[in-house]
């Protein structure tokens, strides 16, 4: 479903000759190729689930902002712009993110449930969320909070 609303898009953005959102969607296109290739050759003929292209996009916007970070230091404005832009049009496909405060009561449920107590567990508890809330929390985030709780 995922990778036919990303197609759509696509073809739409090229018959309307939006530029910025047609190379922003084509590299999400090559992205979820390379990942299709690399299924494949596991034995899946059907290419990456959607819940694993949630997860590429999430990673593309994480790329972005870091690289945002990095031309704003370097002042680069105009290409830490376009990789704002490329953040909009790739949100665009993800599902409405997890405020703050349903983000802490997600990572308390879990904690409790997998009874996690110490920084080992960490790994158990951010699997169980990745799990639960693909494409739905910033997993950055979440991470810190994780260890903030069990550390």
């Amino acid at each position: 479903m995922l990778r036919t609303r990303l197609a759509d898009a696509l073809k739409t953005s090229m018959k309307g000759r939006d530029s910025k959102s047609t190379a922003a969607l084509r590299l999400i296109m090559a992205a979820l190729k390379d990942r299709d290739i690399a299924a494949r050759s596991k034995g899946d003929r059907d290419g990456i689930a959607d819940d694993e292209i949630l997860g590429m996009l999430q990673s593309m916007i994480k790329q972005r902002r870091e690289s945002i970070a990095l031309y704003e230091k370097g002042g680069r404005m105009e290409l830490a712009q376009q990789e704002a832009e490329e953040i909009a049009v790739i949100e665009e496909f993800l599902p409405e993110q997890m405020s703050a405060e349903d983000m802490a009561g997600e990572i308390d449920t879990v904690i409790k449930a997998l009874e996690a107590a110490s920084l080992k567990d960490m790994g158990r508890v951010m699997a169980a969320l990745k799990e639960q809330h693909a494409g739905s929390m910033d997993f950055s985030k979440a991470s810190a909070l994780v260890k903030e709780r069990l550390g």
